[in-house]
Formats: structure tokens, C-alpha cells, sequence
């Protein structure tokens, strides 16, 4: 089994997760304003990510964007990583490869605890990809500990470049945030994820 083979049912039932479902539990979460060059980056790319309408196209074209500038955003002082394998637990099934990674620790040469956040990538509905993003929040909880560098919290967003959907994973905790989050907010959804990487979610 991979991350990929997880539903949401099947990853909360497997991991006794207690499920939370709640619309706009970041909606409080005060904006990031995007940089000017971010800003026309999107402007050229969205159009030509949801024109080519692949999982590749979105990734690269939309999300990379965005998570490049949350790390200057916080002058390289985390780290990203992309489609890197992430084999944490074979026994349990946390095997696989993850979209994006993003580490607390601001080496880029190999992946150093703590992971604070995964965002995995979908061509369609972000909700397609819920099961596949817990269950790779759940190899980050158990490889900050086994590094020992626990963290209180491990977030997750699922997203197709243009539509975000947000989680967070407090032990055995895990909240949903049901509500979408739009690229043309991307203020918004800066916000949030610089709030997961400052621990304020």
C-alpha cells in the first residue's frame, strides 16, 4: 500500500483518527500580500495551467509558484522539497512519493525533520486527493519523532493549483477545513500556509 491507495475513510479508520470537519477554520488568518513578481507570474500561468488541464501542468506551473514564495517569503529559512520519495512506514502503508514537502529546517540538500506541512497536487476536485494527503502527514508526524523533532501540529493542503484545500493533524486530531480556498485569493492562502510554517493555524 502507498499514499496514493489511501481514502480519507480508510486512512481514518486505519489510524483511529478523531475527524474534524469545519468550514473556515482559517478564514481568520490574517492575508499575506503576494509579491508584484508572483502576482505576474500567475496572471500568465493560471490561464496556461487550467488550458493544458493536467495534474503536471497545475503542479508546476501554479503550485511551485506559490510555495517558492512562501520560502522567501521567510528568507530561506525552510526548506522545499518536490516529488521526492517519502518511505516512512512500509508496515503501515506510508510509502510512496509526495508532491511537495515543506521542512522547518533550512537545508535543501536532503530532507531534515521537522516536516510541517505536505501539499498534494490534483487535476480535479482537491477533496480527491484528502485520503493520499492525511496519510502523508501521518509518515511526517512519525518521521519528526523519530528524528526527535516533534512538532505540536502537521498540516496538509490539497489543491489543483486553483482551488485549496486546507488540514491539520494534532496528534490523533484531524482537522478539515471544508471550505475552498481560490488562487485569485492568494493573499489568503499565503496567509495560511505561513501561518502552518509559524505554528499560528
Amino acid at each position: 500500500m502507498a499514499y496514493s491507495n489511501f481514502t480519507l475513510e480508510s486512512v481514518v479508520t486505519g489510524f483511529q483518527l478523531e475527524k474534524i470537519e469545519s468550514a473556515g477554520i482559517f478564514a481568520e488568518i490574517e492575508p499575506v500580500t503576494p509579491s508584484a513578481e508572483l502576482t505576474a507570474i500567475l496572471r500568465k500561468k493560471v490561464p496556461l495551467a487550467i488550458a493544458i488541464g493536467t495534474e503536471k501542468a497545475r503542479s508546476e506551473l501554479i503550485v511551485a509558484d506559490v510555495l517558492v514564495e512562501l520560502r522567501e517569503q521567510f528568507e530561506h529559512h525552510i526548506s522545499l522539497f518536490s516529488g521526492i520519495d517519502f518511505s516512512v512506514d512500509a508496515e503501515k502503508g506510508l510509502t510512496g512519493v509526495c508532491d511537495f514537502l515543506i521542512s522547518l529546517s533550512p537545508g535543501q540538500l536532503f530532507l531534515e525533520a521537522p516536516v510541517i506541512a505536505l501539499v498534494e497536487a490534483k487535476n480535479a476536485e482537491p477533496k480527491l486527493g484528502l485520503g493520499q494527503c492525511v496519510a502523508e502527514m501521518l509518515a511526517a508526524q512519525h518521521f519528526n519523532a523519530e528524528k526527535g523533532n516533534q512538532i505540536p501540529c502537521v498540516y496538509g493542503a490539497t489543491t489543483s493549483g486553483t482551488e485549496w484545500q486546507f488540514l491539520k493533524l494534532e496528534k490523533q486530531k484531524l482537522h478539515i477545513d471544508i471550505a475552498d480556498y481560490q488562487i485569485a485569493q492568494c493573499d489568503k492562502i499565503l496567509g495560511i500556509l505561513s501561518s502552518m510554517v509559524s505554528q499560528k493555524a
